[in-house]
């Protein structure tokens, strides 16, 4: 389920991640916060996230951790089978030390992370 537990847990896992990285410059990185996703336009709808396997949402992140960077939440087979039975997405977020969980490009702003 998306809810403050789930995106506080998701700020710690992604500076948790940055620290774990072999890019010097992302080791300096961390997250502040990430926004909990909103319904606009129906994106949270069940509907919506099986046809597009993805959430959209924000975070700051930077050295400071205050720069606002678009958050994409890729829904891989699990993570869907969660979302569907309204269960606790936090299983879906992969260990830090899986280097191929997420990509950011910071001339973007953007950050994508898969779930499992």
């Amino acid at each position: 389920m998306l809810d403050e537990d789930f995106f506080q847990f998701l700020e710690y896992r992604i500076t948790e991640a940055f620290k774990e990285t072999d890019d010097e410059e992302l080791r300096l990185f961390w997250c502040d916060g990430v926004l909990p996703a909103t319904n606009e336009r129906g994106r949270l709808s069940l509907q919506h996230v099986k046809h597009h396997r993805k959430i959209v949402t924000q975070a700051f992140i930077g050295r400071e951790g205050q720069t606002r960077y678009d958050l994409v939440l890729k829904i891989g087979d699990e993570a869907l089978h969660s979302y569907t039975h309204n269960l606790d997405l936090k299983v879906c977020v992969p260990d830090t030390d899986a280097l191929s969980w997420f990509t950011i490009d910071t001339e973007k702003r953007k950050i994508e992370i898969q779930l499992k």
